[in-house]
């Protein structure tokens, strides 16, 4: 969640100015890959050099970043010394040739860190990914948001043999997703909705808006303007499917918890929610507690940590509390307090502008929340560093409670991250170096709960 707003520990950002000096010799084409450690926080990187008209090329993978084939500034190679920079981010390398491996140092932003490489790529490792023929039926389908004119494009998958069975719709979170919510290779839709169909759920899953074979402009488009997608879907559903109410489902991740409550809130009657490390708090406050624990967890000065989340809390206070015309002179007046340059003042205007994460910023999922008069299933992962876990499902639960709604379950996973993979850390870097994709506890605990609840009307 989140990925439009917390980075990385180490973004990479790259453009396509190339500059080269040569040798002639073609000892250094290839992949070369290493393991850079940074402070202990481990990232694999692999370079791809290569050669024509005598000029050398190189473009940089970070599997652990979801970073491929991103063209670097500058390579030379001469005497078997290998160096390779990148200005735009202070970024270099340089390394010395034996044999078949590179002895040498990364350096970025005034550190340097030994990386030796040798010659391969990184395989990323996905087994749950599953592989065709699948033992169900599968359809592409494409559906119309009549209120947006959007046309979204998803994967309609139903049993073999069965015709009473519930649908799911998978609702994916925050930035732009296609149908499999694919991240560092891992396919979690995918895997999601070959589990549920497997067990007699038909799944459909979908492109945001914008995004792969679907239309619109996903980077105007806020969480009200995705909740209408998932009504249209609904409708699909209902129209073309011959779909009650009663037997859809809305499972949604992160940002996509946050929606199902806002369809629910319009849509009667429906099945249930399952709400996967979905936001139970004001997002001002969620915001604020992830700031803290991934910078923390990351090993930053705690001292540090203080001073940015207790910056960054006034600016969304700021957000939260005032109109809108008012926003760019509290910004600069609040900014100027704490010692912020004018640059980085713009930096916060221009985030703050931005349509989805003022929505975003300024929603309270309580309000939501406490509407909800279907079945709910409410799980988070206790290693979560972005919608932590205690806080959220309390609010979800307190919510509930509010509401009246005594037809819900709430269940932590100690040992689950955000994406629900069994974590060291659960920091964001994790992602892409666990294998696995969704915890097998976690694929049968919502397949069960769907199915328990249908058996039940």
């Amino acid at each position: 969640m989140l990925k439009k707003i917390i980075p990385f520990c180490l973004t990479i950002a790259f453009v396509l100015n190339i500059s080269a000096q040569e040798k002639t010799t073609n000892a250094i084409e290839g992949d070369w890959k290493g393991t850079l450690d940074a402070m202990g926080a481990k990232l694999r990187l692999v370079f791809h050099i290569s050669k024509a008209d005598d000029v050398y090329k190189v473009s940089m993978d970070s599997p652990d970043q979801g970073v491929k084939d991103f063209p670097l500034q500058q390579i030379s190679y001469a005497n078997d010394t290998l160096k390779i920079a990148h200005p735009a981010m202070m970024m270099t390398y340089t390394g010395i040739l034996k044999a078949d491996k590179i002895e040498g140092d990364y350096a970025q932003g005034g550190m340097t860190f030994p990386m030796n490489l040798e010659r391969g790529t990184v395989e990323l490792k996905r087994p749950q990914t599953p592989k065709k023929p699948y033992p169900y039926n599968e359809e592409e389908v494409s559906i119309l948001n009549h209120k947006d004119q959007v046309i979204l494009a998803g994967t309609y998958t139903t049993p073999r043999d069965k015709k009473d069975f519930p649908v799911a719709i998978l609702i994916s979170g925050s930035g732009p997703q296609d149908r499999d919510e694919t991240l560092f290779e891992h396919r979690p839709f995918l895997v999601l909705a070959d589990h549920l169909t497997k067990n007699g759920i038909a799944v459909l899953r979908y492109d945001d808006r914008g995004i792969a074979q679907s239309t619109g402009d996903f980077a105007k488009a806020t969480s009200y303007d995705f909740a209408n997608d998932v009504k249209a879907i609904i409708s699909f559903l209902k129209v073309t499917k011959d779909i009650p109410s009663n037997k859809i489902y809305l499972v949604g991740h992160s940002e996509g918890g946050m929606i199902a409550p806002i369809v629910n809130a319009s849509e009667k009657n429906l099945g249930g929610l399952v709400l996967m490390a979905a936001p139970g708090v004001a997002i001002e406050q969620l915001f604020v507690k992830q700031q803290y624990d991934l910078y923390s967890k990351s090993g930053m000065p705690i001292s540090a940590v203080d001073s940015i989340t207790k910056n960054n809390k006034g600016f969304y206070e700021i957000l939260n509390s005032v109109e809108k015309s008012e926003i760019e002179l509290a910004f600069r007046t609040y900014g100027k307090s704490i010692k912020m340059s004018d640059i980085e003042i713009e930096e916060q205007l221009q985030v703050a502008n931005d349509a989805w994460f003022y929505n975003f910023i300024t929603f309270n999922p309580q309000a939501y929340l406490q509407k909800v008069n279907v079945p709910v299933l409410a799980i988070n992962g206790g290693k979560d560093l972005q919608v932590d876990a205690d806080m959220n499902l309390a609010g979800i639960e307190n919510a509930l409670k509010i509401s009246g709604n005594k037809a819900y379950e709430i269940k932590k996973y100690d040992n689950l991250n955000h994406l629900f993979q069994e974590a060291e850390t659960g920091l964001p870097q994790e992602y892409g170096k666990i294998e696995e994709t969704l915890s097998p506890e976690v694929l049968h605990k919502i397949a069960n709960w769907i199915n328990e609840r249908h058996s039940k009307k």
